[in-house]
């Protein structure tokens, strides 16, 4: 592929289009950023994916560039595409490997001044109780491959059943915590073998939890009508997505769209962009295993939160409830999805695929909680490590002009490779102890590859967000502590 410069045309300081300017390209694609993230795109094959996935059939309006966007798997990490529901594809690289990687939010009533005192005993016990890395499982946590075949069909429901969460808990997750139409009879052996001792496990690369605190509230009265209530008052912060599971039914499902792109003649800039149309076989197939990974996600963050909730009880010797803990919402980064949008003035049935993005949807949407209904949908948008992290909410305009999507995090800008050769990671945890942000992870390598500089500048893509209008700014949280894989 030629490395010549990606045109783009300026429609506004932080709105830029790609015009239909190559053979083959059905729409134009639209890139979301100011010029610091736009000259970072052009280190690496974001823009050129943005282009490609503006081949696919049936793609409507146009190839979607968030402001955290850099070079994935086919689509660009931070990238949105809507295909028609009849005649458009599915194509697994629009979700990527981790599906339903993804975060939530909990809410304390306790303070920094509360909290600190015990902030070392409570993170050890957090990462004493949550596997963390590459490969973790908890000793005392089994599931059968019966049990896996449940909650992946049942999602957080089954964790509730359990005694893993409380029932109101299940309100707050995007999709209510169990995504429709999932099929274990679709998925592998293999991936479920995979799926069998990874379930309430953290993992490694950027997947974190965090103790924070509100830095900043930007909107009273969207943020106390989720639960934030004042700055200074103490947060969770857990992100992490389907493990080996999600990774097996990507990497089995990409074989399978492989196969189906010359069965079906389908003609693509980018092998990595294998799909399917959406209403063939291969496709419904990956559908309903993708809808198991993502189910497996919902699960696997709703027991680390059992998890933490069990920690605040060990070392403050109360019960969980005592200290609120409550869950604000949960939401998918990496996912597809059948919804209707409007699109030249009339509305489809689409296939949306958000890979590093998250769902946006505006006040009095049917699909947010009651009790969110009147200001929109949360919206989650984790920091890198030891950086802030964003509680934003969705808007009409992101429903008009990202098919209600917005971005989901800082964004890499180095490679894991580069940032290990150029960072160590006693030095990173050493710094972050400096500035009274207490660090637990599995092993140092991955405090090198996480490092801040390794990720584009947070606050910038929570600024392009609001000043877009397709996500407003609500509250801004600072790490206290930090537990990596």
């Amino acid at each position: 592929m030629s490395r010549e410069k990606v045109p783009l045309e300026k429609i506004s300081d932080y709105t830029w289009q790609i015009p239909k300017y190559k053979p083959g390209m059905r729409v134009p694609g639209m890139v979301f950023a100011n010029k610091e993230l736009l000259e970072k795109m052009h280190t690496d094959r974001t823009l050129w994916q943005c282009v490609n996935v503006a081949h696919l059939p049936g793609i409507y309006k146009y190839a979607i560039t968030l402001p955290d966007g850099h070079e994935g798997y086919g689509f660009p990490i931070g990238g949105v595409a809507a295909t028609d529901y009849e005649e458009g594809v599915i194509s697994p690289g629009g979700v990527g490997y981790d599906i339903n990687c993804g975060v939530r939010l909990v809410t304390t009533n306790l303070t920094e001044q509360d909290i600190r005192p015990k902030l070392g005993q409570l993170t050890n016990t957090i990462f004493e109780n949550v596997p963390c890395g590459l490969g973790s499982r908890r000793k005392d946590f089994r599931v059968s491959v019966h049990d896996l075949e449940r909650l992946v069909m049942e999602g957080v429901h089954w964790a509730v059943d359990h005694g893993l969460g409380w029932d109101e808990d299940i309100k707050h997750h995007e999709e209510r915590g169990c995504m429709e139409n999932a099929d274990p009879d679709k998925i592998s052996t293999t991936a479920k073998n995979r799926g069998l001792t990874q379930i309430g496990t953290l993992g490694s690369g950027n997947h974190f939890l965090e103790i924070q605190k509100v830095d900043k509230i930007f909107d009273d009265r969207v943020a106390k009508t989720f639960g934030i209530e004042h700055e200074g008052q103490v947060t969770i912060m857990i992100h992490c997505g389907s493990r080996g599971f999600g990774h097996q039914i990507c990497s089995d499902y990409l074989r399978v769209m492989e196969r189906a792109v010359q069965k079906y003649k389908i003609i693509l800039p980018d092998r990595e962009l294998a799909c399917a149309p959406g209403k063939s076989r291969e496709a419904e197939d990956y559908y309903k295993a993708m809808a198991c990974a993502v189910n497996y996600a919902f699960v696997n963050r709703q027991t680390i939160m059992h998890w933490v909730r069990q920690s605040f009880q060990k070392v403050f010797k109360k019960d969980p409830e005592t200290f609120g803990l409550n869950l604000v919402y949960d939401v998918a980064h990496n996912i597809a999805k059948i919804e209707t949008h409007q699109v030249n003035g009339e509305r489809k049935k689409v296939w949306v695929h958000r890979k590093g993005a998250t769902r946006a949807f505006p006040p009095e949407h049917p699909e947010i909680p009651a009790d969110y209904r009147s200001v929109g949908q949360p919206v989650l948008i984790p920091g890198s490590m030891g950086t802030s992290s964003w509680l934003l909410v969705g808007t009409e305009k992101a429903m008009n002009t990202t098919f209600g999507s917005t971005a989901h995090g800082a964004g890499r800008m180095l490679s894991r490779h580069a940032a290990k050769k150029r960072f160590w990671g006693g030095d990173v945890k050493k710094a972050l102890e400096q500035r009274g942000i207490f660090v637990r992870s599995a092993s140092s390598v991955v405090l090198a590859e996480e490092a801040d500089p390794a990720y584009k500048n947070v606050d910038v893509v929570a600024e392009v967000s609001d000043r877009v209008g397709i996500a407003t700014k609500v509250a801004r949280f600072v790490p206290l502590a930090v537990v990596k894989g």
